[in-house]
Order: C-alpha cells, then sequence, then structure tokens
C-alpha cells in the first residue's frame, strides 16, 4: 500500500492511535468475541441504560475533534456517504475471518451504514493491513514517511491505528487500518472493533466518557451497546457530513428517538 501524501487543499487527513492494550503473544486456537471469556464477562455486567444527554454527550465528544490529526478543520461531523468495502491485507486467514465478523457484526448493528468486506483492494475504501508486531512501525512509516512516524510513536506509542482521508465536504473518502496479529485473541478484536469503527468517523478519544471503547482506559473486545448508539446516530441520514456541533443539536432529540428503538430491537433490550 502507498504511503499517505502530504495533505493538499482536496485531501485532508485525521489520524488516531489506540495505545492503552499490551501486546500479548497468542498460540491458541483463534476465537470469536461471543467465545471468549474475558468478553463474556464484560457482556454481563455491561451498562445497557443510558440517558439522552449520556448518549449526545459521547456522541459529541467523539464525533468532532481528533485524538491526532494531521491537516484539516476536526469541528465538522466527518463519515462516508456512500456503501464502506472493507480489504483486507494478510497472509493470516485465521485473523481474515475473525476481521470478516467483525464487519459483519457491525453492519447488523448499524441501521444506515452499508458495510460489507471484498477481496478486491481496487473495490476497497478501507483496507486493513494486519503486521506483525515487530512490523507496526516499520508499516506505520511506510503510510505516513519517517518524520510523522516517529511524532506518532512518541505522541500515541499505538499498537494499531486508524486514519482516514476526507474531501472538502467532510465525506470520508478512504481510510485506513493497520491490527497486529501476533497478539492475543482479545486484543486482536479490541484493536479490530475500535479501529475499524473510528475509521468511520469517531475518531476522537475521550477520557471522560466511561461507556465507550473510543476511552484509552476502556477494553472491550465487542461492539457494546453504547458505542452502537454512537455509530447509529452518525450514520442516520439526518446527520450530514459537514455539520457542525450547533447544526447536529438540532436533529439530533429526533434522531436518538429513532436510533432508540434501533438499538434496543437489535439487542433485544428491555425497559
Amino acid at each position: 500500500m502507498s504511503a499517505l501524501v502530504p495533505p493538499s487543499a482536496a485531501l485532508r487527513f485525521a489520524l488516531l492511535a489506540f495505545a492503552a492494550l499490551t501486546c500479548v503473544p497468542n498460540t491458541a486456537t483463534k476465537a470469536t468475541a461471543g467465545e471468549l471469556p474475558a468478553i463474556a464477562a464484560r457482556q454481563r455486567v455491561e451498562k445497557k441504560s443510558f440517558t439522552d444527554a449520556e448518549i449526545v454527550d459521547g456522541f459529541l465528544k467523539t464525533a468532532f475533534g481528533a485524538e491526532y490529526h494531521l491537516a484539516g478543520r476536526v469541528d465538522r461531523i466527518r463519515k462516508f456517504d456512500g456503501p464502506v468495502r472493507v480489504f483486507a491485507e494478510t497472509d493470516r486467514a485465521d485473523r481474515k475471518a475473525q476481521l470478516a465478523k467483525v464487519v459483519a457484526d457491525i453492519g447488523t448493528r448499524v441501521q444506515h451504514l452499508d458495510i460489507a468486506m471484498t477481496d478486491s483492494s481496487e473495490a476497497a475504501n478501507v483496507r486493513v493491513k494486519l503486521v506483525r508486531d515487530r512490523d507496526l512501525y516499520r508499516t506505520i512509516t511506510s503510510f505516513y514517511g519517517a518524520e510523522k512516524a516517529r511524532d506518532i510513536r512518541t505522541s500515541l506509542d499505538p499498537q494499531c491505528l486508524s486514519g482516514f482521508r476526507k474531501n472538502d465536504n467532510f465525506e470520508i473518502e478512504h481510510s485506513d487500518v493497520i491490527l497486529t496479529v501476533d497478539v492475543s485473541d482479545f486484543t486482536f478484536l479490541d484493536c479490530a472493533y475500535e479501529e475499524l469503527l473510528q475509521s468511520l468517523g469517531p475518531i476522537n478519544d475521550t477520557a471522560s466518557v466511561p461507556w465507550t471503547m473510543f476511552n484509552d482506559n476502556v477494553s472491550m473486545g465487542y461492539f457494546d451497546v453504547y458505542d452502537q448508539y454512537i455509530l447509529n446516530l452518525l450514520y442516520d441520514p439526518r446527520v450530514k457530513a459537514g455539520m457542525t456541533v450547533l447544526e447536529v443539536r438540532s436533529v439530533l432529540p429526533d434522531v436518538l428517538s429513532d436510533v432508540r428503538t434501533w438499538v434496543k430491537r437489535v439487542n433485544d433490550l428491555r425497559e
């Protein structure tokens, strides 16, 4: 994959890293999210009931801003405006299969998002490069250049990484995700969910919201209910790329009402 070029008037870049997890070598049989005890334990105690204010607070804090960005404004909604196709660049069939299940799960739980895997790199607008941990920084350097790679390592010390390119209308045109494969199943799934979801738009991390995976102090390993609210708000057709905070606030009451109905149904939530 070619490295990202310096931003121009037409190409803007936002970049986020996830640094909270540590690499743990793993040789066990590769599992899905529902098969891992660490994930099952989190799901049993997961908070699933939130006030409107709690949901809106997390949405605004993650959909606007960026933990680390190279250029361009970060005070607008950023999202794909069309189908999302994900290509995995890897020779690890087991990790590719896990990634495909993550993508399918996201597609099932976000109502207005058309997302699926593709076997064609040319057809993809999200490319996921799966690398060994020892090759992570070499890969980051190939994407962003030596100077930016050093800055990323110093500022973020990432274990996995995602970034996107947006146009002047703040529509995401292409996303890149880098995941390490020689880690535990929990770590791989945690990174895969977070980085794929953030590559769709909510790229800002926040330490002030305890229920979101977009918090470096929180590890999930699955697509939790709170973050389903965030992604469903973002991909509702009434929330458009380029909107300001004030513009978004004006449509959120109606959007949130519909999103609550959807999230409740897809998760079989009870009052």
